[in-house]
């Protein structure tokens, strides 16, 4: 038999179950399918002050909160010189929204799926998708998957592909493009007895800036710190060892880190991946749109992963509501939402190309103020992507700022940090 629905959404992360949520409350019928089962484990633990506007929407702050641990900034550690400095929300030129929290997304995830559910959405969970035949236009697609009982069929008006990692559309047409400037990989792992930060960084994410690399630090309920190490093909280069071997190696090499894990307990397996950056040359087509992480992913530096992945489900349920009302309409909202998250994930990933530059981490940790710059890029780091006006003169000030300076430093000059008219917690 083949299930016929409004909308197939592929994928029960973040996005997919956002869009089917939003759906499937204005009375669309939605099927939402999970290869997996609720709760599984993720990675990209830390939530950012937007993401907030998204839960309020999904009514679902209260319960968040009560499942996470309340995160009020970002503080930042350099090996290189033992120096902090910590970043306030609050410091933000958006002041509706600073804070956030740091969640299992095991817990979160199951969270947003079963608030799918409970909006109406049918949702189905073990269930693989393995074909797909598009649209004719005013058709509907066939999509054939795998389930518990064996194969299954759909005939849906309108897919989204919420897939993650396995970018199930771009993959079967050819349009994912790896990031040749981020070619990253990870290895992380939960531990206990991890050093927490207490008094006004408590709840804080730490990045800790290595020589080749960085460490993200994310407190969880019930004393678990995430820890994982980001680093280029140089931070990896021969090395050999398992996953464990090599993670236990990079925590070695980091003064800073070791100091807080002198105590750690690993709980669990560590766990590696890699070609952190990729998007999709095309983000739609006839019948059907990309969403979340099956579209684009950047490094997780500044935890944009799942506020990019809502945000996307939030436009990706109107893109689809308007394509089942008028297809020339949707063809229109998808092409402004697909220009929209292009250019937000160029505002954070210009962050991110540069994170491991001299002149990029000297201005990081240079307390100063000048124009609003360190304002303006906090409300950066708590999600403001799509970026206002007010942001405009700030971010691009900064962006002078940092030309300049790595302009002197690849002439031999190191200005004095009193230079460098940045960042700071406070003034």
């Amino acid at each position: 038999m083949t299930e016929q629905c409004d909308v197939l959404i592929i994928g029960g992360g973040p996005a997919g179950s956002t869009a089917a949520a939003m759906l499937a409350a204005q009375g669309h019928d939605v099927v939402l399918l999970e290869r997996e089962h609720h709760p599984r484990f993720h990675i990209g633990e830390s939530l950012l002050p937007r993401n907030t506007a998204l839960l309020d929407k999904l009514g679902l702050r209260d319960q968040v909160a009560a499942l996470g641990v309340h995160k009020p900034g970002a503080e930042f550690v350099s090996d290189a010189t033992g120096q902090s400095v910590a970043f306030s929300f609050a410091l933000g030129l958006d002041k509706q929204y600073t804070s956030s929290w740091q969640v299992r997304r095991a817990d979160f995830d199951e969270l947003l799926f079963r608030t799918a559910a409970a909006r109406g959405a049918r949702t189905q969970e073990g269930v693989r998708v393995t074909e797909m035949q598009f649209a004719p236009p005013g058709g509907r697609a066939q999509v054939a998957a795998d389930g518990p009982d064996g194969a299954r069929h759909y005939a849906p008006r309108f897919v989204l592909d919420a897939s993650g990692r396995d970018t199930f559309l771009a993959g079967k047409l050819g349009t994912k493009a790896s990031n040749k400037r981020n070619t990253t990989a990870a290895l992380y792992g939960h531990f206990q007895g991890v050093e927490r930060r207490s008094g006004e960084l408590e709840g804080y994410i730490t990045v800790h800036l290595a020589d080749d690399g960085w460490f993200w630090m994310i407190p969880l309920p019930g004393d678990v710190m995430s820890v994982g190490f980001v680093g280029d093909q140089s931070a990896f280069k021969g090395r050999r060892g398992t996953p464990h071997d090599l993670f236990m190696q990079r925590i070695q090499g980091s003064p800073t880190v070791r100091a807080r894990m002198a105590n750690a307990t690993l709980q669990g397996e560590v766990t590696s991946t890699g070609n952190y950056s990729y998007r999709s040359t095309e983000g739609w087509g006839e019948g059907y749109l990309m969403i979340g992480d099956a579209f684009g992913f950047v490094d997780p530096v500044f935890s944009s992963g799942v506020l990019l992945a809502m945000t996307a489900g939030d436009m990706g349920a109107d893109v689809a509501a308007a394509w089942l009302r008028d297809p020339a309409l949707g063809r229109a909202r998808a092409r402004r939402m697909q220009r929209e998250l292009t250019h937000a994930m160029d505002r954070i990933s210009w962050l991110i190309y540069r994170i491991n530059t001299p002149a990029l981490r000297h201005l990081f940790m240079a307390p100063r103020n000048v124009l609003r710059m360190r304002d303006g890029l906090v409300s950066l780091l708590a999600g403001n992507l799509r970026g206002t006006w007010s942001s405009v003169l700030p971010v691009l000030a900064f962006k002078g700022v940092y030309h300049a300076m790595a302009l002197a430093m690849r002439l031999g000059h190191r200005p004095p940090v009193a230079a460098a008219p940045v960042l700071a917690a406070a003034e």
